[in-house]
């Protein structure tokens, strides 16, 4: 990447390095860093294409890239991802969000239909409020409580609440599931609970794609021996955090819907057919009171 070199020179430049780091959508990629390097949009950079650039630009170009190459995510380097179509800021200590993630919404947009309810939310695991904060959204009387071990998450959560203008209605504070007193706080109950909990079994993580293995944090993703540990500690919490006839909505992995079901059920829930993703894997485990 050489201080003078055109746009295009330097996109082709970046294409190649995120190619041989084993990067697939190389174009697409090199295009957000540079775009990110130089302070302009996509579309400026392609009417900009055969100017030089300045070289400040080239030094944070060749900065981002390295980044890139490393595997670090790239929402982690631009600092931000689209989730349910809002911006939501994220940093290493959060899970990005992921597209997958929406079924959750449209799940109890399906089954909790009246949108001018004021209704009491509990995001359990919150990280960047990408759930909690896009549900009070979507139901503009609702008042909502995130919880999360990480400190570092919850101020990211806290940012995003502000941006999106629902702080006065979300309170987000720290706690943990793995002790015993985690629900003492909570002022329950509330009509509906959600999670993305970490589901991935802990032998299996360190050989997941290296943007999740080597930079998310294993907090939000280690899931015990079988990836099940947070399901039975929310399963056996959860009559008393839900009113009689609400809803507990949780995230799960491939193949475990059925495992988390049996749970919920042995907990004293009545669990209903999983919602699917759009790549048909059942993503979401709904649960009624």
């Amino acid at each position: 990447m050489v201080a003078g070199a055109t746009y295009d020179a330097l996109l082709r430049d970046a294409a190649v390095a995120l190619t041989s780091a084993g990067i697939d959508n190389v174009r697409f990629e090199a295009r957000l860093l540079l775009a990110r390097a130089a302070g302009l949009s996509v579309e400026q950079l392609i009417a900009r294409g055969g100017d030089p650039v300045p070289a400040t630009t080239a030094t944070a170009l060749r900065q981002l890239t390295a980044r890139r190459v490393r595997r670090e995510p790239m929402a982690y380097i631009l600092g931000e991802r689209e989730f349910w179509g809002l911006p939501f800021k994220v940093s290493p200590a959060v899970l990005v969000p992921r597209p997958d993630s929406e079924t959750l919404i449209e799940t109890a947009l399906a089954l909790l239909p009246d949108r001018t309810r004021p209704l009491r939310l509990l995001d359990l695991g919150a990280g960047s409020g990408c759930l909690l904060l896009t549900l009070l959204r979507e139901y503009p009387e609702a008042t909502g409580v995130g919880v999360d071990a990480s400190e570092a998450a919850l101020a990211v959560a806290r940012e995003n609440a502000e941006a999106l203008g629902v702080a006065s209605r979300a309170q987000l504070m720290a706690g943990d599931w793995r002790r015993p007193d985690w629900t003492e706080r909570l002022a329950g109950p509330f009509d509906l609970v959600v999670s993305n909990p970490p589901y991935i079994e802990s032998r299996v993580i360190d050989g997941l794609m290296p943007e999740v293995a080597r930079h998310e944090p294993r907090l939000a993703l280690d899931g015990g021996a079988d990836g099940l540990d947070a399901y039975r500690l929310i399963a056996a919490a959860a009559p008393r955090l839900i009113v009689p006839g609400g809803w507990l909505l949780v995230e799960g992995g491939e193949g475990q819907a059925t495992d988390i079901s049996g749970i919920f059920s042995a907990a004293g829930l009545s669990p209903k057919p999983p919602r699917k993703d759009l790549a048909g894997v059942e993503r979401v485990v709904p649960a009624k009171h």
